[in-house]
């Protein structure tokens, strides 16, 4: 005697309105209406709906984590994050296409294909070509700090993706450290901003303003310092009308091979150049704004905190010292005096812009008042030179691309939770002139 199929859904739903005491007898291979639709529901957590009997596993969940953990590390900023995307959205291609027969009912699965495509088609990626592996001897990469940090990780070596930090320098000059501390110094001279077994970085400061404490950064010098098979040591050196798109030996990359393991990338002549180095996950943008430097550095952590005692002197790790700083220590360019200044002792300081005009000016380029609205209106005030609302504007679009975590791009000043949020231009009104009066005294 053969045995039957399992009748279908539908069968099962005309044979139970046909005779209901039967189908009451008998095990109900659908669920009822409201059951069905939890199950629906659950379906999108992750939970195999659809079908009445799924003989194998629907594994979606095990592609898409794969997908997660194999662009987890990218970067849109960085050179090739293109490509390295695209292998990894086809082997997820691959991992949907091996489970579809398991997966014909799952909504989830259903969304991940049409989710692939979109995002295939927004890459422009080709269905054929080289895909990303989860098996990291494979993906193992001695000169791709990624591929590496992945490795590790799939080994169980690391519970958690390798995490970034971020350190800026741009106008008179406001300092950003790795610890997302927003400092206003004077530096003037040669400073250390990194110096670790990996990196160097040094800035000269020079006085802006005869007579005035604040400085700006017209010297930058980078060293990529010899990494086994990966590069030899590297010497980038950027000074004010001298942005080169090459290291001081005349190469524009290190290390050997198609993929080069550092890069030096030109995006506009003598204004902005990158640095990519990809066998220490880092990347660097220097750029010249008027007649001065900016800086912005992304590095993993476990490689910016690898330093000896002696090099503890880093602005990016510990700040500016104390003696250093021109501002509350909290990065409050305002109201640091705690009283105003009358107007009549602060006409030196103003060569050009009144607050309010300064004001103005900043927020056409910076519509969120936050710190780097008030350093521009700062600097505004201490120099007189517009190129330094450029300046704080690119160190805002700096953070953007390179800073890890999006809720911390604007840092706003410890007091102004209610007004600086709101926009008020109070957050920088009480007092800033205060400060002005200072440099100058």
């Amino acid at each position: 005697m053969g045995l039957r199929a399992a009748p279908s859904c539908a069968a099962a739903a005309a044979s139970a309105a046909a005779a209901g005491a039967e189908q009451r007898r008998r095990p109900q291979l659908c669920p009822p209406p409201l059951a069905l639709l939890l199950l629906l529901l659950l379906s999108l957590g992750l939970l195999h709906a659809g079908d009445c009997q799924q003989p194998a596993q629907c594994r979606i969940q095990k592609c898409t984590t794969d997908f997660v953990s194999l662009t987890s590390h990218l970067n849109s900023a960085i050179d090739g994050f293109d490509s390295e995307f695209c292998k990894a959205l086809r082997a997820y291609a691959g991992c949907t296409q091996r489970t579809s027969k398991a997966c014909r009912g799952n909504l989830v699965y259903h969304s991940a294909v049409l989710g692939i495509s979109d995002l295939m088609s927004q890459r422009n990626c080709s269905k054929d070509g080289p895909t990303s592996s989860t098996n990291p001897e494979v993906t193992h990469d001695p000169c791709n700090y990624h591929s590496h940090a992945g490795a590790r990780e799939h080994r169980g070596g690391d519970l958690n993706p390798p995490s970034y930090l971020f350190c800026g320098l741009f106008g008179d000059p406001h300092l950003r450290t790795f610890k997302d501390h927003f400092q206003t110094c004077k530096v003037e001279g040669a400073w250390p901003l990194i110096d670790n077994n990996y990196l160097s970085v040094q800035v000269t400061n020079v006085p802006v303003v005869p007579g005035s404490s604040a400085t700006a950064t017209n010297k930058i010098t980078i060293i990529f310092k010899a990494h086994r098979e990966c590069t030899d040591q590297k010497v980038y050196q950027a000074v004010t009308d001298d942005l080169p798109a090459a290291f001081v030996d005349g190469s524009t990359s290190g290390g050997d091979g198609d993929t080069k393991s550092l890069l030096v990338v030109e995006r506009e002549s003598g204004r902005y150049v990158e640095m990519h180095a990809r066998y220490i996950g880092t990347t660097v943008f220097v750029r010249q704004l008027g007649r001065y430097l900016t800086l912005a550095v992304r590095m993993p952590e476990d490689l910016a905190m690898s330093y000896e005692e002696s090099q503890d002197l880093q602005l990016c790790v510990n700040g500016c010292p104390l003696s250093e700083r021109i501002d509350d220590g909290q990065g409050q360019v305002s109201a640091i005096l705690g009283h105003h200044v009358p107007r009549t002792s602060l006409a030196p300081a103003w060569p050009g812009y009144t607050l309010e005009a300064a004001s103005a000016h900043c927020h056409e380029k910076m519509p969120v008042k936050d710190i780097y609205f008030q350093s521009c209106v700062f600097d505004l005030l201490t120099t007189g030179d517009a190129n330094f609302t450029a300046a704080a504007h690119s160190a805002l679009a700096d953070v953007e691309a390179l800073h890890p975590r999006k809720e911390r791009w604007h840092i706003f000043p410890s007091g102004s939770r209610g007004s600086a949020r709101a926009g008020s231009p109070w957050a920088v009104g009480l007092g800033l002139p205060c400060l002005i009066f200072v440099l100058f005294l």
